[in-house]
């Protein structure tokens, strides 16, 4: 049997809930090198998230680049994870998958994607194309995705429409706005992505109405 690739639909197993339990599905939070990705998962987190961070070093600097991020010491060599359940609008646990942002590690991104029902590409408008990629493999792998602006503390404030343009999306995907140290700003962001990813896979709304 083929092993199926992130733009698959996911398992059933990821979106049918036990009797009386919530659906579960899995999430991938993706984007460029310190955009708040483990920030993002651990503040909305019910779970103590885990986080495969390293130092960086300088061994590191020709390829990691803290442009923007200077005060930056950290970084995720495989994946955050994190988990979050929400009543309405129907039971569900989502399980958070966040990814590394640097290229060298993006080969895991197709396995982390996989199962998943869509994604969070967090941005930052100071470094806004360092989101390019994680836009680029959503669209590869046809895995529906929002993209949340992450607005850092003296980041300029910028209206939707030209990010959007920027970034080279459709009208019709959604780009919102969120400060990802705050449970409740990733926790609507989250809530929007499961929308407009069950949107897109109507088969999949039918189960989780089932």
């Amino acid at each position: 049997m083929p092993t199926p690739g992130p733009a698959d639909p996911p398992h059933p197993d990821a979106v049918l809930r036990p009797a009386g339990g919530p659906a579960v599905l899995k999430i991938l939070i993706a984007g460029g090198f310190g955009v708040g990705k483990t920030t993002a998962v651990g503040a909305v987190s019910e779970i103590t998230p885990i986080a495969t961070e390293e130092y960086l070093t300088q061994a590191s600097a020709p390829t990691d680049s803290l442009a923007g991020v200077e005060a930056k010491i950290t970084t995720t060599v495989a994946f955050d994870f994190g988990r979050i359940t929400f009543d309405v609008p129907v039971p569900m646990e989502l399980m958070l998958f966040g990814t590394p942002g640097q290229d060298r590690f993006m080969d895991l991104w197709d396995d982390l994607a996989r199962g998943a029902v869509g994604a969070v590409v967090l941005a930052d408008t100071r470094r806004l194309d360092s989101s390019f990629d994680a836009v680029t493999f959503c669209e590869r792998t046809r895995l529906p995705f929002v993209v949340a602006v992450n607005e850092f503390d003296g980041a300029h404030r910028y209206p939707v429409a030209e990010i959007r343009e920027a970034l080279g999306l459709t009208p019709q995907l959604p780009v919102v706005t969120c400060d990802a140290r705050q449970a409740a700003s990733v926790a609507r962001v989250l809530i929007r992505l499961v929308d407009h990813a069950l949107s897109q896979t109507p088969s999949t709304a039918t189960l989780l109405d089932a």
